[in-house]
């Protein structure tokens, strides 16, 4: 069975990691805490959790990294396999399917080891029960035989460190979240912080890019890292093609415009959701089921892509009726709001 709510679509804003991402991201990710950039708070926090662990010889509490796609949570697992000098396996939610699966992976994890599961939220309830006797007491149970004559047998495992990995904190069950010691919400950059970011790759990819010109798709990055380094991709494409290759203020201009891409970071879909609330809607309160079947998105999708950053921008704001679009929404689209 399909899970409708898995993400697959080809915006050019699109935070989800895709197939073009992984080849980019190797080379670009730092690799110490040091060279990590944004997300303060939570870099300090682990500077001293790393250093009390290493302190005392034991390894990390268990993490849980949660926030939207994009903002680092799988860069923050290997930075922290890096500072502790440990090795750290990495797999997903939807990937492990089975009880006998994860019970594998726990089993051939070395003390002090790193277990990253991506989606963690997605992981199935009883996969997910397999986790907790190995997040507390750091050993699994297993059945042998069947019928009456099934006995189970403890496993002891290696003292292990579990980081979780969600874009949906609220869907994980009460008895696996509160086994996490350390939970950190994972908040979007801030333009500065993206063009930082913006600068140091175009030095990695070896292109040209001027303060301005990085400062303009810094802007149009949805405050995602992710995004940021794949837009600084496609507009280098288009200067190396249009012009001699230097990103400027005006170049990257141009690129965003010719991706729909607007000032705000808006695509055309975003926009889509915004005039369909206003001209179908009067501007909301709107159903969230009932805006998908006039949009022709999926309920979901819109929920956990379109508006996280619709919300943070202030275009949209939930009521206990439904969405309502904001003054801010209408002044970004050009459209005078009529009021009774």
């Amino acid at each position: 069975m399909s899970d409708k709510r898995t993400i697959q679509t080809s915006r050019s804003v699109e935070a989800a990691h895709t197939a073009e991402d992984t080849p980019i991201e190797g080379s670009l990710r730092p690799k110490r805490l040091s060279e990590y950039i944004g997300q303060e708070k939570i870099r300090e926090s682990l500077r001293i959790y790393i250093a009390a662990a290493k302190g005392r010889e034991e390894n990390l509490d268990h993490l849980l990294f949660y926030g939207p796609p994009g903002l680092g949570k799988t860069t923050l697992a290997q930075i922290l396999a890096n500072e502790m000098g440990v090795h750290i396996r990495i797999t997903s939610g939807p990937a492990v399917e089975k009880p006998g699966e994860m019970a594998a992976i726990l089993n051939n994890l070395h003390a002090g080891d790193i277990l990253f599961i991506d989606e963690i939220h997605r992981l199935n309830r009883q996969v997910e029960e397999v986790l907790y006797p190995a997040m507390e007491d750091y050993a699994i149970d297993i059945m042998i035989g069947k019928g009456p004559s099934a006995r189970s047998i403890r496993l002891e495992l290696p003292r292990f460190t579990l980081i979780g990995a969600t874009t949906r904190a609220g869907m994980l069950s009460a008895p696996l979240r509160d086994r996490f010691g350390i939970i950190h919400r994972m908040e979007y950059y801030t333009p500065e912080e993206l063009k930082t970011i913006i600068v140091q790759s175009a030095k990695v990819l070896q292109v040209p890019v001027e303060e301005k010109g990085a400062y303009e798709m810094a802007k149009r990055s949805r405050g995602t890292p992710r995004l940021a380094n794949r837009i600084l991709k496609r507009v280098r494409d288009y200067a190396q093609v249009r012009y001699d290759g230097n990103i400027t203020e005006q170049i990257a201009k141009e690129a965003l415009d010719l991706m729909d891409v607007d000032a705000k970071g808006l695509d055309h879909t975003d926009q889509n959701i915004l005039l369909t609330m206003i001209h179908k809607f009067e501007g909301g309160p709107v159903g969230l089921d009932t805006l998908a079947a006039a949009t022709g998105e999926d309920a979901g999708t819109i929920e956990d892509v379109y508006e996280p950053y619709l919300l943070k921008e202030g275009f949209i704001m939930r009521t206990p009726r439904g969405r309502v679009v904001t003054e801010t929404g209408y002044a970004h689209l050009g459209i005078l709001k009529v009021t009774d």
